[in-house]
C-alpha cells in the first residue's frame, strides 16, 4: 500500500510539473510559481522541481528567489544535461544580475568545462569576466566563440586570424 501511495504522490508530482512548465513556456508565470512554490515544498530533493522553480522566479525578475532553487537544483543528481546546463546557467546568470560577479565567474567556468562546446555558457562567462574587470579574458573567449560558430562568410575568412588573436590579443608584427 506504500508502494501505492508514493506512485500517487509521484503521479500528482509529474501532473503538476507538467502544468507549471505548460504555463511558463505560454507566458503565464505568476500561475507558473504559484503551482511551483508549493511542489517545491512538497518535493525539496527534487532536482527538476527545484531547477523549474528556479526557471520562473528567473522569468518574473525574481532573481534573489530563484538562487536558492538553483543551488539545490544542481547539487543532487537526476537532472537530464539540457536541463543541468540551463540550472548552471541560470545560476551563473542570477549571480551576476545580483551583482555576485566572482561568483558568477566560478559558477560559470565550472559550467563551462563541464559542457565546454555550449556557447551560451561561454557568452554569460565572458560577461561575467567583464564585470570583474577581465575584459581580456571575457574578449578572448568572445573571438573564439565568434571565430568557430558564425556562419557570416566575410567572419569565416578571417576565421584562422581570429583564433589567433583570441589566444594573443596583444600579439603585434
Amino acid at each position: 500500500m506504500n508502494t501505492s501511495a508514493g506512485t500517487e504522490a509521484e503521479d500528482g508530482r509529474n501532473e503538476v510539473l507538467a502544468q507549471a512548465v505548460r504555463l511558463r513556456e505560454t507566458g503565464h508565470r505568476e500561475e507558473a510559481r504559484a503551482l511551483l512554490v508549493p511542489l517545491s515544498e512538497r518535493f525539496p530533493d527534487d532536482p527538476e522541481v527545484a531547477y523549474q522553480t528556479a526557471w520562473v522566479h528567473d522569468t518574473l525578475g525574481l532573481e534573489a528567489e530563484a538562487l536558492p532553487h538553483y543551488l539545490r537544483a544542481i547539487q543532487r543528481p537526476g537532472l537530464s544535461d539540457s536541463d543541468r546546463r540551463g540550472a548552471l546557467l541560470g545560476l551563473g546568470s542570477t549571480y551576476r544580475v545580483l551583482g555576485r560577479y566572482e561568483e558568477a565567474v566560478a559558477a560559470l567556468s565550472h559550467a563551462s568545462e563541464e559542457f565546454p562546446d555550449d556557447g551560451a555558457l561561454k557568452t554569460f562567462l565572458a560577461m561575467a569576466l567583464y564585470n570583474t574587470g577581465k575584459a581580456h579574458d571575457a574578449m578572448g573567449i568572445l573571438l573564439q566563440l565568434l571565430a568557430t560558430t558564425s556562419r557570416d562568410q566575410d567572419i569565416a575568412v578571417y576565421g584562422p586570424a581570429i583564433e589567433h588573436y583570441a589566444k594573443d590579443l596583444d600579439a603585434t608584427v
